[in-house]
C-alpha cells in the first residue's frame, strides 16, 4: 500500500481506503463490517470513512463496535465522519452547520463510535442559512477541544472553500484541510477544473469517493440490476436510473475491452486511473463483501499501465460523458 499526505498537511492516509456509505446497516451487519475493515486493515489501508447520517446513525454503531472488537492501537488509523444533514427533522438538528448542531454532533458521532475523537471531521454539504464565520469558527473549536484532529468539506464549491479558508486565516483558527467530492470517469469538472487552483493556492487535499460511479464503472449493470445490488435497496430509485443508463453502459463496455488488453478489470482500471491524479490524497472505495476489497486493491498494480498512451484511449472511449 501507498501512503499519500492529505493535502498540505502531515497526516498520511492510504491512497486506497474503505467507506461505509450505503453499505453499513444497510448490506453489512456488525459482523461482515469487522471482517471487512479486517480485510482492508491486512491490505494496507488506514483511513475509514463514516458519517452521521449513513443508515441513521447505524453506520457509525457498526464501525465503532467493529473497531472496539478489533482492538488496532488507535494511532495506526483514520476515522472520519461528516455533518449537516442531521437525524431529527428539527430546528438545529437537521441540513444546517450552525454552531449548536456542529458542536452536538460530534459528540453523539463519538459516542456512536466509541471513540475519543476522530481524525478527520466534515461539513457534509454548505449551509445558505449559516454564516460561513459562524461554521468556520465552531469547526476550529471542535478541533482545540481535541474531538478532531482535521477539518474539511465535502461537495462545497470552490469559492465557499477558499471563504472558509480565508476567514480561518485572518483570525488564526484551524483551517480546513480537505475536500470529499465525488470523482470518477463520469463526474471529473469539479476535481479537474473548479478546483484546479486550490491544491497549490491552499493546499487541498482530496478523499474521493463513488471512483465506480456507484458501480456502473464494474460493468455489472450492463445487463439489467443484480438481485443483491444496492441499486436494489429502498429509496435508491434514483441511483437504479444513473446505473443502467444505456449510453454510459456502453461506454463501460469499451473500456472493459481496454482493461482487457491491460489485464485488469474495468473496475479496476477506473480506480488506478483515480490515482494518477496526484491531487487525490485517498480513493474511497466501498464493499459489501471481502473479496470485492482483494478486487479493488489490486488497482494499485495498473496505476503503471495507465501510460499517456492509454489515458489518450480513455478521454477518447468516454467523451463527452462526464460531467
Amino acid at each position: 500500500m501507498n501512503y499519500r499526505r492529505l493535502g498540505r498537511s502531515g497526516l498520511q492516509v492510504s491512497e486506497l481506503s474503505i467507506g461505509s456509505w450505503v453499505t453499513y446497516g444497510n448490506q453489512v451487519d456488525r459482523r461482515a463490517a469487522r471482517e471487512s475493515l479486517a480485510a482492508a486493515r491486512d491490505a494496507g489501508v488506514n483511513f475509514f470513512d463514516n458519517a452521521e447520517v449513513y443508515a441513521a446513525g447505524q453506520s457509525e454503531e457498526i464501525m465503532g463496535q467493529a473497531l472496539k472488537e478489533l482492538a488496532w492501537p488507535r494511532v495506526s488509523y483514520v476515522v472520519s465522519t461528516k455533518f449537516f444533514w442531521g437525524l431529527q427533522e428539527a430546528p438545529n438538528q437537521y441540513h444546517t452547520l450552525n454552531r449548536k448542531y456542529l458542536l452536538n454532533a460530534i459528540d453523539a458521532s463519538l459516542q456512536r463510535l466509541q471513540l475519543d475523537y476522530v481524525d478527520l471531521v466534515f461539513c457534509h454539504r454548505p449551509d445558505p442559512n449559516t454564516p460561513v464565520e459562524e461554521t468556520v469558527w465552531a469547526m476550529s473549536d471542535m478541533i482545540t477541544r481535541g474531538k478532531a484532529l482535521y477539518w474539511g468539506t465535502s461537495e462545497w464549491s470552490a469559492d465557499e472553500i477558499r471563504a472558509a479558508w480565508e476567514i480561518a486565516e485572518r483570525h488564526h483558527l484551524h483551517k480546513p484541510v480537505m475536500e470529499q467530492p465525488q470523482y470518477n470517469l463520469f463526474h471529473r469538472k469539479r476535481v479537474e477544473q473548479e478546483y484546479a487552483r486550490l491544491y497549490e493556492d491552499i493546499g487541498l487535499g482530496l478523499t474521493t469517493w463513488s471512483p465506480l460511479a456507484s458501480g456502473l464503472l464494474t460493468g455489472k449493470y450492463r445487463d439489467g440490476v443484480p438481485s443483491d445490488s444496492r441499486a436494489q435497496l429502498q429509496g435508491y430509485d434514483w441511483l437504479r436510473k444513473e446505473v443502467t443508463d444505456a449510453g454510459k453502459n456502453g461506454i463501460v463496455g469499451r473500456l472493459g475491452a481496454l482493461a482487457d488488453e491491460l489485464g485488469c478489470t474495468v473496475g479496476q482500471l477506473a480506480i488506478a486511473w483515480i490515482l494518477t491524479n496526484p491531487n487525490v490524497s485517498t480513493v474511497i472505495t466501498g464493499a459489501s463483501r471481502v473479496e470485492q476489497i482483494g478486487e479493488n486493491m489490486k488497482a494499485q498494480d495498473v496505476v503503471d499501465r495507465i501510460t499517456p498512451e492509454v489515458k489518450r484511449k480513455i478521454e477518447e472511449i468516454v467523451g463527452d460523458a462526464s460531467q
